[in-house]
């Protein structure tokens, strides 16, 4: 197998420290995020890092147990990238100065311009003279460490960008992962290559060593797989069955709250091209009996959780010798499982999954897709040959249509939905948006609304729109369909669809709101 150059991001607690781990692996960069108190001497020697990046962070230096990396990260040797809090934490562990913000807190753009443009870190900046930015610290450095020197500057940030060229030690006080520092990918290019990576994280590399990690894991044993159809536990079941063969089996829940064709889709994919083992149960009937009438979000979601991982159990019982489970995990899953603090966040709304099942039935994991995010999901995906179709197919919720369906569920509006959310969905396709969109969806809503068609009176269902943009669904944007196009859907689904009469367009972004509407 072979082994990548690694970086290492020590977090100190920012909200973008996943955008510096994406900017990275775009750059075929592997790298890891580890919260800081994680980050001992063990680690490090074990870790052995071909460079480290401190992230920002929402703590002052001056506080009680403030956020500190380990003072053996600077002996490593290694390029050390500091970014915001990740610079005063830098500057305060070298011998330089941080001070409290009066009034020179920077919030939001700024721009920045040079001392000197010769640094290697800042290749192919200030070619305008200086540089737009997003600053977001109340502190600041007033004193830089020794062997340091200045290299650009703001109005309230003197020291926006420090450097001790010799170490090959770099800080920066503003965030150049995120967009609103429009030049910042170019920072993050320079300071890996500077490092002397080679930019050898591939989706042809992890596909061959993933396969590898699965054989010698698995051995001669059998693996059961829980297939929802969408991204992740397909691209996860076709890379198994690449490993291991027919020694892994599919099982394939189909609870009745699918879309129009999913599950034929899906059966027929897995079956034709890549016949894989595949078990298609059919529990609509006992799934739709237990929500039938059912309005409460949370009722539904926990219904069919306990309800898939009963239904899941009794197929895989008859999977004689399966000793282990796969599932479509992936990076943000394992970053967000070890928080930065280790306290409690608050439940927006549960998640439908299988969690309990491998300690519930004594099996151990597979996960051949925790060390990636989305997009390489994708990529790995079109390594592996998935049709185009699967691959860029918008998230699905594991509920289903039952989160789709505000208030009680009946398979009267189930149908009604599905109809509906077909044509919307054609609609986007006809009109070349589909891959411009993170998620697209109709809910039907739980009122009656009064209508004419003809020259009769209508009392049907009325229905919202929904589409987003967004990178990874933690924040999330409504799509500005034109007005033609909303019309022009409305009618379709007004003519085309017995049941709805009304059509509305839900413009709320996330947050405030969700993505779904339950």
């Amino acid at each position: 197998m072979t082994q990548h150059d690694r970086l290492l991001i020590i977090d100190f607690g920012s909200q973008v420290t996943q955008l510096i781990a994406r900017r990275l692996r775009e750059l075929n960069v592997y790298c890891e995020i580890h919260p800081f108190q994680n980050v001992t001497d063990a680690f490090l020697a074990d870790f052995k890092p071909k460079a480290v990046i401190f992230s920002g962070g929402p703590s002052s230096v001056f506080a009680d147990g403030a956020p500190m990396p380990p003072k053996t990260v600077f002996d490593l040797g290694v390029p050390i990238l500091g970014i915001c809090y990740g610079q005063q934490v830098m500057m305060h562990c070298l011998g330089g100065k941080v001070e409290r913000g009066h009034g020179t807190a920077e919030f939001g753009r700024a721009y920045v311009t040079p001392n000197d443009n010769k640094l290697p870190l800042l290749k192919d900046w200030f070619e305008e003279a200086r540089e737009q930015v997003w600053m977001s610290h109340g502190d600041h450095v007033s004193a830089i460490a020794p062997g340091f020197e200045v290299y650009g500057t703001s109005p309230n940030a003197p020291f926006a960008i420090t450097a001790d060229p010799v170490r090959n030690f770099y800080a920066v006080q503003f965030h150049p992962e995120v967009h609103h520092t429009p030049n910042g990918k170019k920072v993050y290019e320079n300071f890996v290559r500077l490092a002397g990576f080679t930019g050898d994280w591939t989706m042809g590399a992890y596909r061959n060593d993933a396969i590898a990690k699965i054989r010698e894991q698995v051995g001669d044993k059998k693996v059961i797989c829980g297939l929802s159809g969408g991204v992740d536990s397909s691209v996860a079941a076709v890379l198994i069955h690449e490993a291991i063969g027919d020694q892994l089996t599919c099982v394939f829940v189909d609870h009745g709250l699918l879309r129009m064709n999913e599950a034929e889709e899906v059966v027929s994919m897995f079956r034709d091209n890549y016949n894989i083992p595949l078990i298609h149960a059919d529990e609509s009937d006992l799934f739709l009996g237990a929500l039938e009438g059912m309005s409460d979000p949370e009722q539904k979601r926990k219904t069919i959780g306990k309800l898939f991982i009963d239904v899941f159990q009794k197929y895989a019982n008859e999977i004689e010798g399966a000793d282990f489970l796969a599932q479509g995990t992936l990076y943000p899953d394992v970053i967000e499982s070890v928080s930065f603090s280790g306290g409690p966040s608050v439940t927006i709304k549960s998640h439908h999954n299988v969690g309990g099942l491998p300690e519930k039935m004594g099996l151990k994991l597979v996960e051949p897709l925790r060390e990636l995010f989305k997009d390489e999901v994708r990529a790995l995906g079109r390594e592996l040959g998935l049709p185009a179709s699967f691959i860029g197919r918008h998230p699905f919720p594991g509920p289903g249509l039952a989160i789709r369906c505000p208030g009680e569920i009946t398979r009267e509006k189930l149908e009604i939905l599905r109809k509906a959310d077909a044509v919307y969905i054609d609609q986007i396709r006809r009109h070349g948006l589909y891959d411009d969109i993170w998620q697209a969806f109709i809910a039907i809503l739980p009122v009656r609304t009064v209508g004419v068609m003809g020259d009769g009176r209508t009392y049907d269902y009325a229905c919202a729109l929904r589409a987003v943009t967004s990178v990874d669904g933690m924040t999330a944007d409504y799509y500005p369909f034109s007005h033609e196009f909303l019309g022009e859907t409305a009618t379709r689904i007004i003519n085309e669809v017995q049941g709805i009469n009304r059509v509305t367009y839900d413009i709320t972004s996330k947050p405030p709101g969700t993505i779904e509407w339950e």
